[in-house]
């Protein structure tokens, strides 16, 4: 056991109830280690995908973005953590273009509406 870890003995009971009345049930003894894991699951910013998408959509990076979100949500519940975390920069980094964007399209139109009035 390498040090961090504690080890517990659980019985598990057979649930089979196709047994003929002769037979008897085994006990298990399953021993397990509680382990803290210090790898993170990516996030797949799903929440940001969509502001990206609905709020405000410059050369269609919110769309891709979304995109490479569910991606990366479908990544994670499969189990593949490098693709997820694959699929979550490239989505993260849409989010920022597109971020980035609507905010100069948004000053740039503030600051032209002063100029004319």
């Amino acid at each position: 056991m390498a040090s961090g870890q504690t080890a517990e003995a659980v019985t598990m009971l057979g649930m089979r109830n196709d047994l003929c009345p002769g037979q008897h049930q085994q006990n298990l003894m399953v021993q397990y280690s509680t382990l803290e894991v210090t790898t993170e699951r990516p996030m797949d910013h799903i929440i940001w995908s969509l502001c990206s998408f609905v709020y405000g959509n410059p050369c269609c990076l919110g769309l891709a973005a979304l995109i490479f979100s569910i991606k990366a949500r479908d990544r994670k519940v499969v189990g593949d953590i490098e693709g997820a975390r694959h699929y979550s920069s490239t989505a993260r980094s849409l989010n920022i273009a597109a971020t980035v964007l609507i905010s100069i399209i948004c000053l740039s139109l503030i600051i032209i509406n002063f100029v004319r009035n």
